[in-house]
């Protein structure tokens, strides 16, 4: 009988697989490069798989130059001194600490050290050393260590729990050399999530974050983790996180985005119904993401953020156009949801890059019809 489910159950698969891959005139779908059928995302200016950076959601040339340099002479200084230029509230300061941290985090995973050997990200730890009280130092410290507890160790283990003890202590004398700063209060909530503070403690914790910066996306992404059926919360209560940050956005916010992360997060593992990303629930999240992409500034890096998560919903609900238009802005990067959480995000989003030019091919478009 349980081998009769299985079958039943790919069966299905196979056939929601292959309602996902028609159009109204036909079927749109993948073929080898150099098909005669094949659509070339290159005649529309896009990067080639291998040119994807994958560090990153979107262009920041500032912090790359400065990892290049940090990474390439093991001196902190450049990257202490971007940080200090970098606006405390705003969302690209905590994706720089985040990218900081993380490029600390794969210089010890590619040379963990040994005898006479020094271990990567030693800049890290030098800057530490030599600058106790820079703040941004702080920061990037105490998001290594939670980058480190996730990465290296199995939440619930006493591994896990050690680093992230560390992590909250580092979080803790962070916000003392910067009392307004709302990043090591961001930090935390990864902490929070992984160490599953009380709600009353969360919920304190998530105050602070307002009382600083109560608009900041990066924060608000990092909550609803928390709030999530898979770690300590529910599909009500992530949606009920996500709706009232929409509701109370200001004119311009990304925050009319969240309820599209939370509908993401809780996505089925096996998608049976059909027409489900054409579905109410769906079709309101995307619309009010596309709302605040259209009406948020232009320089807003939370921007790629949603566009990335748009670019996913509207191919699987076969909206090509519109896919298309996001993939004119984006295409570059892809170090953002949903492709970070493929083993080959880069991969992963052309799949999609391609499976959207397909579709928009199939149905008339072409590279003059569209707009840039």
């Amino acid at each position: 009988m349980e081998i009769l489910w299985v079958l039943m159950a790919l069966v299905m698969l196979g056939f929601v697989l292959l309602q996902l891959s028609r159009r109204r005139r036909g079927a749109v779908g993948l073929v080898e490069p150099g098909h005669p059928d094949a659509a070339d995302p290159a005649n529309y200016g896009f990067a080639r798989e291998e040119e994807l950076d994958v560090r990153m959601p979107g262009p920041d040339q500032d912090l790359l130059d400065v990892l290049d340099l940090v990474q390439r002479t093991q001196d902190y200084r450049g990257a202490q001194q971007l940080l200090a230029g970098t606006e405390a509230e705003g969302e690209r300061r905590w994706q720089r600490v985040q990218a900081f941290a993380g490029a600390a985090s794969l210089e010890l995973r590619q040379r963990p050290g040994g005898v006479g050997e020094t271990p990567g990200g030693q800049w890290l730890r030098v800057w530490r050393a030599e600058a106790p009280k820079d703040a941004g130092g702080a920061a990037v410290h105490a998001e290594f260590l939670v980058q480190q507890a996730w990465r290296t160790a199995t939440p619930g283990t006493d591994e896990f729990r050690i680093i992230m003890e560390e992590a909250k202590a580092a979080c803790g004398e962070a916000a003392l050399l910067a009392p307004g700063d709302p990043i090591p209060y961001i930090v935390e909530l990864s902490v929070a999530r992984g160490l599953g503070y009380p709600r009353e403690e969360f919920e304190q914790l998530w105050l602070k974050i307002l009382d600083r910066a109560p608009n900041h996306m990066g924060a608000h992404l990092a909550a609803l983790q928390y709030w999530c059926e898979k770690w300590h919360g529910s599909r009500a209560l992530a949606y009920s996180f996500a709706e009232a940050a929409a509701a109370r956005a200001p004119r311009g916010s990304l925050l009319a985005a969240m309820p599209l992360f939370a509908v993401f997060e809780h996505l089925p593992e096996v998608n049976l119904v059909s027409g489900f990303y054409q579905s109410e629930v769906v079709t309101k999240a995307v619309h009010g993401a596309l709302h605040a992409v259209h009406s948020a500034r232009p320089d807003d890096p939370m921007q790629a953020h949603v566009r990335h998560l748009l670019v996913f919903f509207l191919v699987r609900g076969e909206r090509w156009a519109e896919a298309m238009n996001q993939l004119t802005v984006i295409d570059g990067h892809v170090g953002a949801l949903p492709w970070t959480l493929s083993a080959d995000p880069a991969a992963e989003f052309a799949v999609y890059r391609a499976l959207a030019v397909a579709g928009y091919e199939a149905n008339g478009g072409s590279p003059a019809t569209l707009p840039h």
